[in-house]
């Protein structure tokens, strides 16, 4: 077995917020055993506590990882979002730590995709309303407000990953697609791009929202692009809860301006099960409100568990930052029978001449070398041939000037 300059048995590692046992067993599989598993998140007081002595973290979308609580977590080499997102994580803070944070950017890509397709026919259908009644004894037997989806237009605002799924399952229903996204993509099938998200909402008949959290998407579905909408027309988001203004929802839903909605995201969200979930949105039957579960599918959560905990094994065995979203992107081969040393550094002139300079003075074989850069950090890998004094070596790595953090694979 491999030797760290911490052995995988006792690198601790802590996982929150209920993350998949797939996750678990990989970590165990590859070594990993020193495990805490909890299934809730943890305040920002209480992470400043826990993450002393932890080297990865695992979690999901409610704990937030702020600079008070990077700074509190000296140790911590990696993170791990289990999910889509990484909003609740200060990204920048944890560049300049030095703690590449990993996601798992498409493993629920299906789920969510399934998920607006299902919503899709229960709005157009005039289920939700039809269902409230019912439990009320109340039986609405009829076909005014009830259409099918075939040949109707179903519009997708951001057609990444999960907009391009959601193209080919309208598709296949025999929907109309037609799509806006910022950046040139290639359509998939039959589905036509507009020129203008006015364009694309003046048209649809559905319009489904798949964008990030940035200061362009926030609240760009307002009053003003409410109205847009055709009479009638059905808005869905499972994306970010800042994407659509809620408000401005609940007064064209008041006037009857669309024929319903579908929201899994919200501005503010519950950050525990037992707080109530307030939303204006609550009044009206013809909207179905989901707690944030469009990628929360079993086979999702099966799948993002593996492809996390896969990318955290890979950094913590070899160093690799492929699939790091705060960081440079470094593919390593493997480094059988050489010790490895990786450096995090701020970006300053002449850090490396004085890296080099510890391995020249001992004389060690430098058998290959990698370094990526941004603006702030560099990530330099160091290979050398036949054993080393890797504490030594180690702790004049950390004494150069301007190091972040430092470790050793053997």
């Amino acid at each position: 077995m491999s030797k760290f300059s911490l052995s995988k048995e006792k690198i601790p590692i802590l996982l929150l917020e209920g993350i998949h046992e797939n996750a678990v067993q990989h970590f165990r599989d590859h070594g990993y055993n020193n495990l805490e598993v909890l299934t809730g998140a943890l305040s920002e007081a209480e992470m400043i506590e826990k993450l002393k002595g932890v080297r990865m973290l695992g979690i999901r979308s409610r704990t937030q990882m702020t600079p008070a609580v990077l700074d509190a977590a000296p140790r911590l080499i990696a993170i791990g979002c289990f999910c889509i997102g990484t909003n609740q994580v200060d990204l920048d803070a944890a560049h300049l730590h030095g703690v590449p944070v990993f996601n798992a950017p498409y493993s629920n890509t299906r789920s969510v995709a399934e998920l607006m397709i299902g919503e899709t026919i229960l709005l157009m259908r005039g289920i939700p309303e039809k269902s409230a009644l019912a439990h009320k004894g109340v039986w609405r037997k009829s076909a005014e407000g009830s259409f099918e989806v075939r040949g109707k237009i179903l519009g997708i605002v951001g057609y990444g990953h999960i907009g391009a799924q959601l193209s080919v399952l309208a598709e296949s229903m025999g929907m109309q697609v037609r799509f806006y996204d910022v950046e040139k993509k290639l359509a998939i099938g039959n589905a036509l791009p507009c020129a203008s998200l006015d364009e694309l909402l003046s048209i649809s008949d559905v319009v489904s929202l798949h964008v990030p959290d940035t200061p362009h998407t926030r609240d760009m579905i307002g009053a003003r692009e409410i109205t847009r909408m055709k009479p009638g027309g059905i808005l869905l988001n499972a994306s970010r809860g800042t994407v659509v203004d809620i408000d401005a929802l609940a007064d064209a839903l008041r006037r009857e301006h669309i024929l319903g909605a579908a929201i899994d995201v919200f501005p503010m969200e519950p950050k525990a099960k037992n707080e109530t979930f307030e939303s204006p949105l609550k009044e009206f039957d013809n909207v179905i409100l989901s707690p944030h579960v469009g990628g929360s599918t079993e086979e999702a959560q099966a799948n993002i568990g593996t492809e996390v905990a896969e990318k955290l094994v890979r950094y913590s065995d070899n160093g690799s930052t492929v699939g790091a979203v705060n960081f440079v992107e470094v593919a390593l081969p493997v480094h059988d029978d050489r010790t490895r040393f990786l450096h995090i550094h701020r970006n300053i002139p002449g850090i490396m001449q004085h890296v080099n300079q510890v391995f020249s003075d001992h004389e060690l074989n430098v058998a290959a070398q990698y370094l990526q850069t941004d603006a702030e950090v560099g990530y330099a890998v160091i290979d050398v041939d036949g054993p080393a004094p890797n504490a030594t070596v180690l702790a004049q790595l950390r004494a150069v000037e301007g190091t972040v953090r430092a470790r050793v694979l053997l």
